[in-house]
């Protein structure tokens, strides 16, 4: 790498930015000593001291005598670490800026790999890597491996965090690091940041390592509560820059540093639910009520499809629902054989909405504000398709969002995780963007689902959803699934098991259109890592 790194056609200087405030001596060395053992040359390490003391001193001036591509200045007076990193930043010369907490490590090919993506992309403004963690007795522990720029993931958790590198003129250009955010400040700062640009890169590679101790960011969020509170001032000032107002913000009691944005509904437009049927009576008659009588958005109707039900109670049932619910609840039959893409195509012809939520049969709402939640998002013009966090009757996940390429073509995120369960680094436990999401419970605009042209009637059974938030994403839309959007599935009751040669063909013929269609997609989803599994649905490493 380091030869490799001298024959780059292009080769920006880096500046590392590092305020230091009294960190340990040993990590202090380490963290300049990493910088120091890069192979890619051209940066500078821009120290700010903020009061630390004379042993510190005296570390850092040893430093700056030992290379000239080391900076260092000693503040007066006490600024904290926005002010601190403002000095920093003063220091800079770099075309990048690269963040570096002062008892942290960087991998020695960190810089290597920004050079090096940077020679295929130069337009790129922001660029963040993997990263683990370094325990009391210096192991590598807790990686975390990251999806590509996923902006409402973001939303929902600092995640892109270290290593953060940023083009400098543009952290110039927005004020660089905002006072009174301390603990948040790089959050509040990327907030920003991608205001300005989309060219936003990410290095599948473990390029930074946290310190975890007692009182850093790594080991506990809740240590600095300031932190916190900064967060959800940042978020809250990003969202009405965007002219995306929230009307609060939902943190976790045990979890800081996750945040789950309420949006405000700017108008309760009717939301068309579509449900079809077939006989199940008991089944039906268990998710309609969960609905009528849970649900609180006030403007919204019931299409229900009746696929021939032929049992004497399911057509009772449906009549009695008929009778309770006369304003709200439609039934049509349509006597075909099972095609879910056609019949949901047709409901939306009868459906007078402006969002569309299909929902299966099988399901039972648990929280009573699921449709506003949705309704939040779906009312976003960047945002296709809406799902929610669905269990199995055994408190168990069986959907939070799809993963593409599991199993050959897609699975289920975190399927038969306890309910109560964080998911993968907070990932049950925050919004997130996914390329796609079941169509057991989604909602999206009725104008996007027309602009893309609805379901494909040749998806008959499988994938179908699949392949509608691929088409959504493919015309600009992010898709996100709610962890606050919450309902039981009696998965696949209605339509049986995939347990005979005609059905099993069928299911081949339909992975084999989703493979040609959208292979290479299929084959890295950007909402997930390439170091995760694609032959489990539990997030684990791919080996």
């Amino acid at each position: 790498m380091r030869e490799a790194a001298l024959s780059l056609a292009y080769q920006p200087l880096i500046s590392i930015l590092m305020p230091v405030y009294n960190p340990p001596e040993s990590f202090l060395r380490a963290a300049i000593e990493s910088v120091l053992d890069q192979v890619y040359l051209r940066w500078e390490l821009c120290i700010t001291d903020d009061v630390s003391d004379v042993n510190t001193h005296t570390i850092l001036n040893e430093y700056a005598n030992r290379d000239p591509r080391i900076k260092v200045v000693f503040r007066s007076e006490n600024g904290q670490i926005a002010a601190a990193s403002n000095s920093a930043l003063d220091q800079a010369t770099g075309e990048f800026i690269a963040l570096l907490d002062h008892d942290d490590v960087l991998a020695p090919e960190a810089l290597y790999e920004v050079a090096s993506l940077l020679n295929h992309h130069p337009d790129a403004d922001m660029i963040y890597s993997d990263e683990d963690k370094l325990d009391s007795q210096g192991q590598r522990i807790h990686p975390f491996f990251k999806p590509d720029w996923c902006p409402d993931s973001f939303l929902s958790r600092m995640y892109t965090c270290h290593l953060g590198v940023y083009r400098r003129r543009i952290v110039n250009q927005i004020g660089g690091f905002r006072l009174g955010y301390e603990g948040s400040q790089d959050y509040d700062l990327v907030l920003r940041l991608t205001e300005q640009t989309e060219r936003i890169f990410h290095i599948p590679k473990v390029l930074y390592h946290w310190r975890s101790h007692a009182n850093s960011m790594a080991g506990l969020f809740s240590a600095k509560p300031y932190a916190d509170a900064a967060a959800q001032r940042a978020l809250t000032e990003a969202c009405q820059r965007r002219q995306e107002p929230i009307e609060r913000i939902e943190t976790h009691p045990d979890r800081p540093g996750v945040y789950v944005l309420r949006y405000t509904i700017t108008e309760y437009k009717p939301v068309s639910i579509i449900i079809p049927t077939r006989n199940l009576g008991t089944v039906l008659d268990r998710c309609l009520h969960s609905l009528f009588t849970k649900t609180t958005y006030p403007n919204y109707e019931v299409i229900l499809i009746d696929n021939g039900s032929n049992e004497i109670d399911t057509l009772s049932i449906i009549a009695q629902w008929e009778q309770k619910e006369p304003e709200r609840l439609k039934c049509y039959s349509l006597d075909i054989p099972f095609n879910y893409s056609q019949i949901n195509n047709l409901a939306v012809t009868e459906a007078s909405g402006n969002y569309l939520l299909f929902l299966n049969n099988d399901v039972e709402i648990i929280a009573p504000d699921w449709i506003e939640a949705m309704v939040e998002q779906a009312q976003r013009p960047s945002i296709g398709a809406v799902g929610g966090l669905l269990f199995y009757p055994d408190d168990t996940v069986q959907h939070a969002g799809v993963v593409l390429g599991v199993g050959g073509v897609a699975g289920h995120s975190h399927r038969y995780f306890p309910s109560d369960d964080w998911g993968y680094v907070s990932q049950l436990i925050s919004v997130n963007n996914y390329s796609a999401v079941t169509a057991a419970c989604m909602m999206c605009r009725r104008s996007v689902f027309e602009q893309v042209g609805g379901f494909d009637e040749t998806l008959a059974v499988a994938f179908n959803d699949v392949d509608l938030c691929l088409k959504m994403q493919q015309v600009g839309c992010r898709n996100v699934c709610l962890p606050h959007v919450q309902l039981y599935h009696h998965e696949s009751r209605s339509r049986g098991l995939e347990d005979t040669p005609e059905k099993r063909h069928r299911f081949q013929q339909e992975q084999d259109i989703l493979q040609q269609r959208w292979g290479e997609q299929l084959q890295q989803d950007p909402c997930y890592s390439p170091h995760l599994s694609l032959d489990r649905e539990d997030y684990s490493i791919r080996f």
